[in-house]
């Protein structure tokens, strides 16, 4: 992690949990925890659509950022449960999860959704956390790195090095989401990597090392401080640990020491 070339970034993906006083109590007890991290890493919520105006006023006046699961990719119209880029900024929310492993492998998410919701999204002033990674048999036929270089082209076809500097990076394999299997520092740190070669050979090699490229399969209290040792693994994209005051706190607190 270069803290010196590039933000660290801790974000946590609540996915589909927490009421409302379920997600004050829980971002009370996180703030006054996560509080030294200021001007040292980005801490972020990613909460479900019902918990974000909670979660928005809650963190007020503290250095939580609040982002969002998902987001359309049209401004408006007749698309029935669907939240808009401009709705999101209305409410406060400056992030946005998009294309993560459970909306391509559950609800049918593309690479090509995900960069029209990428584009949106950044259209809009929203800084997007795009998700990428190969399933299991993917990384067994040894094809890991076709897959991530085909999903980031596609995912961010057409997005100007400008944009691409204010987009987040979350490398998930999906064979380790939700399953209790992490990658090793080692294997986190060789994508991430290969992620940030492919954004140079797309853009610029400043460019590239201008982009936070998160981790994200299952990072959690006792394996944070060595994936976030490595140069190019600069934050994670947190599930079930992110539920847990203490357990998030020692993540973040990886970061700020590492």
């Amino acid at each position: 992690m270069k803290k010196s070339v590039r933000k660290a970034i801790i974000a946590g993906n609540w996915k589909m949990n927490k009421t409302r006083p379920e997600a004050k109590e829980l971002l009370e007890a996180i703030k006054p925890l996560v509080a030294n991290a200021e001007g040292k890493v980005e801490v972020i919520a990613c909460v479900p659509f019902t918990n974000l105006e909670t979660a928005v006023n809650t963190t007020a006046g503290s250095n939580i950022k609040v982002g969002a699961e998902n987001v359309h990719f049209e401004k408006s119209g007749a698309f029935t449960g669907e939240i808009s880029a401009d709705m999101l900024v209305e409410l406060g929310v400056e992030y946005v999860v998009i294309g993560h492993s459970e909306r391509r492998q559950y609800f049918g998410e593309t690479d090509e959704t995900v960069n029209k919701r990428t584009k949106a999204a950044l259209a809009a002033g929203l800084k997007p956390i795009v998700c990428v990674g190969e399933l299991l048999w993917e990384r067994e036929c040894n094809i890991t790195e076709e897959v991530i270089a085909r999903q980031i082209k596609l995912d961010l076809y057409d997005v100007s090095a400008e944009d691409v500097k204010k987009t987040v990076i979350a490398y998930e394999p999906v064979w380790a989401i939700g399953t209790g299997k992490t990658a090793t520092a080692d294997q986190a740190e060789e994508v991430c990597a290969f992620i940030r070669a492919t954004l140079a050979k797309i853009y610029d090699e400043a460019t590239a090392q201008a982009v936070t490229i998160q981790y994200g399969g299952s990072m959690n209290a006792g394996n944070a401080a060595e994936l976030l040792s490595k140069e190019n693994v600069d934050g994670g994209l947190i599930g079930g640990a992110s539920l847990k005051a203490a357990d998030f706190n020692t993540i973040v607190q990886a970061a700020v020491n590492g």
